[in-house]
């Protein structure tokens, strides 16, 4: 191989590497999302606790983004699964959720809550991770502190802000 020829290789793999360098740094941004729901609790008394679990689905929306796959305006489907067990302090509630958008892409959220209740008129804060997904949301995670009411009806509402990263 000449100098011209070694010069050449050296700046295609150069330029090779430039290109990947932003891929490989990763991106992250943040996005607030409120959430409308209706659940479908049970709760039954159990050895000195009161245990509630059921579906919760609505829908969510975008409302401020900053980038990324979390568009501002982007609306989902959301399907949660919800167990909450009273506890001395407040409740220890958990919930998988799994959020669609349009495109059929989805990301999944694991909330967590161990301040408040699942009573009308109650609700609480809690933190939201993020744990992945498909489509435009694989390989995505992150942190959502969120706040949420109960409303009459079986209704709830959500807000959340979220930072998110993706390797």
């Amino acid at each position: 191989m000449g100098i011209r020829s070694g010069t050449i290789a050296a700046l295609l793999a150069a330029a090779g590497l430039a290109a990947a360098g932003p891929a490989a740094a990763g991106e992250s941004g943040s996005f607030t999302f409120i959430e409308s729901a209706v659940h479908g609790y049970t709760t039954l008394d159990h050895g000195g606790h009161t245990v509630t679990a059921g579906p919760l689905q609505g829908t969510g929306s975008v409302v401020a983004s900053s980038g990324g796959p979390f568009a501002e305006g982007s609306h989902y489907r959301a399907v949660c699964l919800v167990y909450a067990k009273s506890a001395q302090d407040g409740i220890e509630l958990e919930a998988p959720c799994t959020f669609t958008d349009s495109d059929g892409d989805a990301w999944y959220g694991l909330a967590q809550r161990r301040v408040g209740d699942v009573a009308v008129g109650g609700g609480g804060q809690g933190k939201q991770r993020i744990v992945g997904g498909t489509g435009k949301y694989a390989g995505v995670s992150g942190d959502c502190p969120y706040s949420t009411a109960y409303l009459p009806d079986n209704w709830t509402v959500s807000t959340a802000t979220c930072e998110w990263q993706r390797p």
